[in-house]
């Protein structure tokens, strides 16, 4: 089942207050699939800037920035995730699990 279609989210095919839960996580999942894929896009046109600099050092230099930029970026993703992580773990809190109370 997605996750738009889960069954809190409306009532009759009609949106509750809760569907805001929906669109958050909706939001959410794309954003961190967005943002692995665009990480390993860098990687790999970094690797090709590298491998077409011919020696340039201008070229080479510019690509492994571009490398470092990106692994960079992926470690900052792993350390948020991480940091929610330690976060739950020690509150209770799961920061990762946007709810909104019913009445």
């Amino acid at each position: 089942m997605a996750i738009w279609e889960d069954p809190k989210c409306t009532i009759g095919g009609v949106a509750t207050l809760q569907g805001f839960e929906c669109i958050f996580k909706i939001i959410l999942n794309i954003a961190a699939q967005l943002g692995v894929l665009l990480l390993f896009i860098l990687l790999i046109m970094g690797g090709f800037k590298y491998m077409t600099s011919g020696g340039d050092p201008k070229a080479s230099a510019s690509a492994s920035q571009t490398i470092t930029y990106a692994i960079f970026g992926l470690v900052m993703l792993v350390i948020i995730w991480l940091i929610m992580k330690f976060i739950w773990q020690f509150t209770g809190v799961d920061v990762l699990n946007f709810s909104i109370p019913s009445s």
